[in-house]
């Protein structure tokens, strides 16, 4: 149930849009687990019941983080993450509501998300910087070279021919150069490859802003903690107190933080993300 308060604050975000002239969005896990990427109940038994059976792991997390003894079992576990979490269909339309809301501004799109779901909603792919990576790719776990490789193809093969909680081992990812076994291209550690397509994003951001440094710009910060704060939080509450014309919005259920040096030019929703899009975008 949306409060009056929260009705409100959206009708001055939906009037904030209007006016714009451009929209930065920094979007972190809050909002794909909004749009239905959820990584505990019904969704992780479902698809992981016997690791549950055999482990007793609470959730996707901690299956991710445990130590198999076999690569053939570590890939029969991530495959499964992988594909339901980057390949699937996505569980509802939130994605989609948010891109019909901001395709006629200028935009761009900062994300700590992997899960692709900008780009498999529509987004433009040249308006994206996905900082953390992508499930959609693998690299070196030394790392000896600076590249990224798909891995949907190989993920389908594992994801239908697993036996017994084990892929085939000759579908088992290694470099090609080294041949060190492949791992996630997920930011954990200083081993985490930026390859080209990284960079050419991250200039593409600083493009942006640098055109934009002046201007009234809203940055829109959806579903952001406190677990990598530097990347998104900080840096659009500093340019914001920078920029007198700019305004700041959050939307995050349960966690509305607003700094008092820009609390004149913010908007603060406690709601859940995918409800309040529904309501902008009427």
């Amino acid at each position: 149930m949306i409060s009056t308060k929260t009705y409100l604050d959206l009708k001055k975000l939906k009037q904030k849009i209007k006016e714009a002239d451009a929209i930065i969005i920094g979007a972190g896990a809050g909002l794909s687990t909004s749009a239905g990427f959820i990584y505990d109940g019904d969704r992780f038994k479902e698809n992981f019941s016997d690791f549950i059976q055999k482990y007793g792991f609470k959730d996707m997390y901690e299956g991710g983080f445990y130590p198999f003894s076999t690569p053939e079992e570590f890939w029969a576990y991530w495959s499964r993450y992988i594909k339901i979490n980057r390949y699937d269909e996505l569980p509802s339309d939130v994605y989609e509501n948010l891109l019909d809301i901001i395709k006629d501004k200028d935009y761009f799109v900062l994300t700590t998300n992997v899960d692709h779901c900008f780009q498999k909603s529509g987004f433009d792919k040249e308006r994206l910087f996905y900082t953390q990576g992508d499930f959609g790719l693998w690299q070196c776990s030394v790392p000896c070279h600076n590249q990224t490789y798909d891995n949907q193809e190989v993920i389908k093969q594992m994801i239908e021919q697993q036996k017994d909680m084990k892929v085939p081992s000759d579908l088992i990812p290694y470099c090609p150069k080294c041949g060190a076994p492949m791992t996630m291209n997920l930011r954990s550690d200083n081993t985490f490859v930026e390859d080209k397509g990284w960079h050419a994003a991250a200039k593409r951001y600083h493009k942006f802003l640098e055109n934009h440094q002046d201007k009234n710009i809203l940055f829109l910060e959806l579903g952001v903690g406190f677990n990598t704060p530097g990347i998104i939080k900080y840096p659009f509450w500093q340019m914001t107190l920078q920029n007198p014309k700019a305004t700041f919005v959050t939307i995050n259920k349960g966690e509305v933080i607003i700094p008092k040096e820009i609390k004149d030019r913010s908007i603060g929703i406690d709601s859940d993300i995918g409800e309040a899009i529904e309501i902008l975008k009427k």
